[in-house]
């Protein structure tokens, strides 16, 4: 599977973005995805993931009660909406997707990494 997210951008504290990850290949449908982010000089770190039906979702704590991740198998693609952002929320998002069709929270569990979509909030 190929993946291609967007979506990213500059935004005040306080503000909502959605991100967007368009998947190709490999059956979509079947694999548990997710989303990470990396900022400067930190290491890549979970921020949410979805099983292959979007029946369940997983977020870090950091995260939980303000952004939500959903999928659309129809369209192939997953979405993380975030909202009240943070100035600590700023990071290079990527998403990622599992050959296994669960929710995850290790990056070891996902096979393939989108390109990563720069997210930026201003205090």
């Amino acid at each position: 599977v190929q993946l291609q997210a967007s979506g990213g951008g500059l935004v005040q504290a306080g503000g909502s973005l959605r991100l967007s990850c368009a998947a190709s290949g490999r059956t979509f449908s079947r694999s548990g995805m997710g989303w990470f982010r990396q900022a400067p000089g930190k290491e890549r770190e979970f921020v949410a993931s979805i099983t292959w039906s979007g029946g369940i979702t997983g977020y870090a704590d950091s995260v939980k009660g303000r952004f939500t991740i959903s999928r659309d198998n129809a369209k192939n693609t997953v979405a993380l909406q975030m909202n009240s952002l943070e100035p600590e929320d700023t990071a290079v998002y990527y998403c990622a997707a599992s050959p296994y069709g669960g929710s995850f929270s290790s990056p070891a569990a996902f096979d393939t990494w989108g390109q990563g979509t720069q997210v930026t909030v201003s205090s």
